[in-house]
């Protein structure tokens, strides 16, 4: 099967398409025909040697947290799950990913795929979509009422969280750059901020009971951020480089995410697309041969909103 693999840590033309062994799952796995994966900006920092720490992998190594496929084989003991059905994961960090043709995975980690999109696109929804959803549920706690400032509302991650703070009956506040003021409007935020011609900190007239930071900001910026808050807010930050300020004082708390994949939540992610509550945005579709140039785009500071990855004969 073909496969994107890298051999040793570096730049993206350290990427090379190849042929490589069909997977067998083991016991408790299955093996998944991908139909698509994604690019996420923590691939690219996989791939240059920078999580060797907290993320060590195994060299050769093929990227690809999200897959989207069908599920083509079983390993033994595994329940539940039916050869041809169409699966969504977040798969492991540490281990080999769906920018191949096939994949193996957890059963445990598997959800159905969303029958409302095409079964490609699903594959923007894992590990964004998961961001978001623990980001303001599991550990804002956000609550209908609530007004919380998404920074960094732009992204793929902002996207979702605009979405389901809206749904969640939130008054959302979201920074977006030029590009991405109208999509973030569309979304549901009750007010954008251009952050490029407006201090968010001067913007924000009210406080707010939650702020989630996406955005890579110099981190005086973000503690600047922290007077926004009200007491007893909290703080949510997805930036894992930087850590979360926080005010005692007040008792605004901060929180650093570490998103984990999690096939109840990405259930409850798929249930709200298939009802047309949650929509999930595409903004290219490219052939796996053709990613190392995603990741020289992301390198280069030019990659703009959620790159789908087709595996060869999706």
């Amino acid at each position: 099967m073909k496969a994107l693999r890298f051999h040793e840590y570096g730049d993206p033309d350290v990427l090379r398409y190849e042929d490589v062994d069909q997977p067998v799952p083991a016991a408790g796995e299955v093996r998944i025909r991908v139909a698509a994966t994604s690019f996420n900006a923590v691939d690219a920092t996989i791939r240059g040697g920078f999580m060797q720490g907290p993320l060590p992998v195994a060299l050769p190594h093929t990227p690809g947290l999200d897959v989207a496929g069908t599920v083509d084989a079983l390993g033994e003991g595994v329940t539940g799950v039916e050869v041809g059905a169409p699966v969504i994961g977040f798969l492991s960090m540490t281990g080999d990913g769906a920018a191949a043709e096939y994949v193996v995975a957890p059963a445990e980690a598997l959800a159905p795929a969303p029958s409302a999109i095409p079964l490609a696109d699903a594959a923007a929804l894992p590990v964004v979509g998961l961001t978001a959803w623990q980001a303001l549920f599991e550990h804002a706690g956000l609550a209908a009422g609530q007004r919380v400032l998404v920074n960094g509302a732009g992204g793929a991650v902002g996207g979702y969280a605009v979405q389901l703070a809206k749904r969640a009956d939130a008054h959302v506040i979201a920074t977006a750059g030029p590009r991405s003021v109208e999509r973030v409007r569309k979304a549901g935020a009750d007010e954008v901020i251009d952050h490029t011609t407006t201090a968010v900190v001067d913007a924000v007239t009210e406080p707010v009971d939650v702020l989630l930071n996406l955005a890579p900001v110099d981190p005086a910026e973000l503690a600047a951020l922290v007077a926004v808050v009200r007491p007893g807010g909290v703080i949510v930050n997805t930036t894992v480089w930087m850590p979360a300020p926080s005010d005692e004082d007040r008792g605004v708390r901060g929180i650093d995410l570490f998103v984990r994949s999690d096939a109840e939540q990405l259930s409850r992610l798929v249930a709200l697309i298939d009802r047309g509550e949650l929509s999930v945005e595409v903004a290219r579709r490219v052939p796996l041969a053709e990613l190392p140039a995603i990741h020289a785009e992301a390198a280069a500071g030019s990659l703009s909103g959620k790159v789908v990855v087709l595996a060869p004969g999706a």
